[in-house]
């Protein structure tokens, strides 16, 4: 990782997981020219899995928590995909989150601006990005938040 990067991040005082194995018959990127298709992350911390259905048993705070998870592990999964040098990123392309809610819950992008507010925050300029924000009855494993990301690298 690229010293500034790193710095970045212990500012802002977060770790990077370990970038997560795919958990069904898929690969967790793919590599098209100078795009880079991550899988879907789901939100996921330290302790586990997040779960919940906004609108419903977790706050805006909780979901926005759960997309910037989903965030870090974007991140992640982006740094194996650069050999490790996420200096080679020239461009956050396009978000697409998905957010585990009730039926009349309508913030799903306050909730999806955890993940896009840390792509700006980590990688600057080049961390803004094209966007979806879509609300979803039930996510796997019941989690809060899932993100999948198109990343522009050299």
């Amino acid at each position: 990782m690229s010293n500034d990067i790193e710095t970045r991040l212990a500012e802002l005082g977060l770790r990077l997981p370990d970038a997560p194995a795919p958990a069904a018959n898929y690969v967790p990127y793919v590599q098209t020219g100078s795009l880079v298709f991550i899988s879907g992350q789901i939100s996921a911390g330290p302790e586990g899995l997040i779960c919940g259905k906004l609108g419903a048993d977790l706050e805006i705070d909780a979901g926005v928590a759960a997309a910037r998870a989903c965030g870090l592990a974007l991140i992640a999964q982006l740094r194996t995909a650069c050999g490790g040098d996420l200096t080679r990123l020239r461009r956050v392309v396009k978000l697409t989150g998905f957010v585990n809610c009730t039926p009349d819950f309508t913030d799903q992008p306050k909730v999806v601006n955890g993940c896009s507010d840390l792509m700006v925050a980590v990688f600057g300029e080049a961390g803004r990005h094209a966007r979806a924000a879509v609300g979803a009855p039930s996510l796997p494993l019941g989690v809060a938040v899932e993100i999948e990301g198109i990343f522009d690298i050299a």
